[in-house]
Order: C-alpha cells, then sequence, then structure tokens
C-alpha cells in the first residue's frame, strides 16, 4: 500500500484506493457523483491566502511547501486526518486528489511528503513507499 497523489480532472488510475480529495475549493467541472471520492478533507488544504500568494508559481514552491508545512502543523483537523490516513493506508492505497494543472508543484505533494513524516514509526515503512 502506498500514499499517492493524482489529479482529479484525469481518468482515475486507481479506483480501489482510498480517494481523498486535498483541495479547500471543489475542482470547477467535475460532479461530486463523478468524483468518486472516499471523502473531501478540505480542511487539509492550504489556506486561502496561501493558495492565492503561491498561484502555482514554480518559482514560490519551495516557500509555499515550508509555509503549507506550517500551516498543516497548526491545523486543528491535523490529527483526525491523521489518524484516518494511517487506517487506510493500513489497508490499501491512499490516494490524494487535487485539481492543479501542475503535477509536481501543488498541495498534494507537500502533504505526500509531510504525511510519510508524521506516520513514520506509526505505519509500517513498506505502506509508505512510492
Amino acid at each position: 500500500m502506498a500514499i499517492k497523489c493524482e489529479r482529479i480532472y484525469t481518468k482515475p488510475a486507481d479506483l480501489t484506493g482510498f480517494r481523498v480529495l486535498v483541495d479547500r475549493l471543489w475542482p470547477r467541472g467535475i460532479s461530486k457523483v463523478n468524483a468518486q471520492l472516499d471523502t473531501w478533507e478540505k480542511a487539509i488544504g492550504p489556506s486561502t491566502d496561501l493558495r492565492k500568494w503561491f498561484n502555482h508559481d514554480p518559482e514560490r514552491f519551495a516557500a509555499f511547501q515550508t509555509k503549507y508545512r506550517a500551516e498543516l502543523q497548526a491545523n486543528p483537523a491535523l490529527p483526525d486526518f491523521l489518524k484516518v490516513i494511517a487506517t487506510q493506508v493500513a489497508k490499501q492505497d491512499v490516494i490524494l486528489l487535487f485539481g492543479a494543472k501542475d503535477e509536481t508543484h501543488n498541495q498534494a505533494i507537500v502533504l505526500k511528503n509531510f504525511l510519510k513524516t508524521q506516520l513514520a514509526g506509526k505505519v509500517p515503512a513498506e505502506r509508505l513507499q512510492d
């Protein structure tokens, strides 16, 4: 089992895993019925101010990572989110869904790495591999 990232606008590569949308805003043009989500964790997405500041500018990605990780650490929804992810990754792949066009500079990538760090020692290492 692994934690993966997938763009919500692409045809799902894996419908057998636990599919969680990690955007604060619902993706335009995606129906809630066709999204095939298990959950929408909008509270885990970056704040509106941080999202607008970042604006998916690759030159700001390093700073975005630092700021988003700080937001995650202070997020009151984090403990419950970590429990859900730890439970699910023990049984199946976890797919973090995002709406951004840039598949390498987005919050799901940061969140995936953050989760691997947070769950290390709590979940078997092989469950956290790519």
